[in-house]
């Protein structure tokens, strides 16, 4: 029950923002995500915090850069600082600066592009992305619960199957193909199916390369910060692999 009311919460508040919140408010609110979602994955990783606000930062950035390639000029910049930051601290090493900067590509960006695509394309390509996420991640937990049988990647993630991500995919991409019309007109079936397809991919990808950060920490969840569902991280690990290969679809990226 916990697990469920906190979910009825997480998806009401995260609605009413997409709905009314302006696009600044919107560029807040990632850049809020961003540094919790850092603070976390730097827990993971066993780096200091230092590096919170520099992704928070960056998403900030991005989230207001429109989507344009020239923000990529400024991740070597983003990258050195950060790295340089980590390997002068009093635990850092060259190996946890590394995996610092990958913060910036792992977390910042893509809440960043988030951010732009509402900023560009409103609500609706917002909710429709978020939703086809949703939609995948639900049907693979009730098709797993209901038919799983062979483990999709019992060395990450015992509990997830194969059967739960057939599931996932089906209900993910049937969905963006139901509901995509509406935000992308200029999208035939045929290239809305193959968009859902690839979204719900990437995101059981993204979903099981967090599931390893987590299993080489030896933590089952990314923090205790939302009852029933773990950390920011582990709502939105699928998120972050789907929404760069959304917004270069929808034409955010440029």
């Amino acid at each position: 029950m916990t697990r469920v009311l906190s979910g009825i919460v997480m998806a009401a508040v995260a609605l009413a923002a997409i709905l009314f919140l302006p696009s600044a408010g919107i560029r807040i609110l990632v850049s809020v995500i961003a540094a919790l979602a850092a603070h976390e994955y730097f827990k993971i990783i066993g780096a200091g915090s230092g590096g919170i606000f520099g992704v928070a930062f960056f998403a900030w950035v991005v989230s207001g850069s429109g989507g344009s390639t020239q923000m990529l000029a400024l991740i070597p910049v983003a990258a050195i600082i950060l790295a340089g930051a980590m390997s002068l601290s009093r635990n850092g090493t060259g190996h946890l600066a590394v995996l610092s900067v990958f913060s910036l590509v792992y977390i910042s960006i893509p809440l960043g592009l988030l951010g732009a695509l509402h900023a560009e394309y409103g609500w609706r390509a917002t909710v429709l992305l978020i939703a086809t996420v949703a939609v995948s991640d639900s049907l693979q937990f009730y098709s797993g619960r209901l038919f799983g049988r062979r483990p999709l990647a019992p060395a990450i993630s015992p509990k997830k199957t194969i059967e739960g991500a057939v599931g996932g995919i089906l209900a993910g991409t049937l969905f963006m193909v139901v509901a995509g019309p509406v935000v992308l007109p200029s999208f035939s079936s045929v290239q809305l199916a193959m968009l859902g397809f690839v979204m719900v991919l990437l995101g059981i990808v993204g979903d099981l390369f967090e599931s390893r950060l987590k299993r080489e920490a030896n933590v089952k969840d990314s923090s205790s910060l939302i009852p029933g569902h773990g950390g920011v991280l582990d709502r939105i690990d699928a998120l972050l692999f789907v929404t760069p290969a959304f917004a270069i679809a929808v034409g955010v990226v440029r």
